[in-house]
């Protein structure tokens, strides 16, 4: 290596750890406390990013009521079947109507009989627009009606009852299912 006159540039005092124009090499402890403080910056600000999620979780109301204890109430009066249309009040021009929903010749006919035999003022009597339907189901459209339609069912001895708008023009419909057959 080359060797140059001396400058005042080499005259650094020793006490600032500079050899030439460049540093001293750092003391090894040095690496250890910026681990150190990095670990300890990095635990504080993953707890202080946990402790504001608590406290953001506990005062936000995401829509979830808390579950409110139902008192006991009134159980739903039970219904009962009315089979004599002599125990109920019947609206001026009530009928009900009957269609055969089975494809099964005469099987309409037979059961507007029974109910016509039980008094019920049975009004038409025709096919549904459905030839395959299994179940025999009557439908009433009012809700007044539910003791009614459970009579019918309880004098056709088969069927369930259902709820329903779709037979608007007769406040009872019975469509006759294969069920009825058998």
């Amino acid at each position: 290596m080359a060797e140059y006159p001396s400058d005042r540039f080499d005259d650094v005092p020793a006490e600032l750890g500079r050899v030439g124009a460049h540093r001293a090499p750092a003391p090894r402890s040095r690496g250890g406390v910026i681990a150190g403080v990095i670990a300890l910056a990095t635990g504080m600000l993953v707890g202080l990013g946990l402790l504001a999620l608590q406290v953001i979780d506990s005062g936000l109301d995401l829509g979830t009521p808390p579950p409110v204890a139902q008192p006991p109430g009134e159980p739903e009066p039970e219904v009962t079947p009315v089979t004599d249309p002599a125990t109920v009040q019947l609206p001026e021009g009530f009928t009900i109507t009957v269609l055969n929903g089975a494809g099964i010749a005469g099987l309409g006919q037979s059961s507007a009989d029974v109910l016509t035999d039980a008094d019920w003022p049975v009004g038409a009597v025709t096919n549904a627009a459905s030839s395959d339907i299994e179940t025999t189901t009557v439908y009433y459209s009012n809700p007044a009606d539910e003791g009614i339609a459970l009579g019918m069912v309880e004098l056709l001895g088969l069927g369930t009852i259902e709820l329903s708008d779709a037979f608007a023009g007769a406040p009872i419909t019975v469509v006759v299912g294969a069920d009825a057959a058998g």
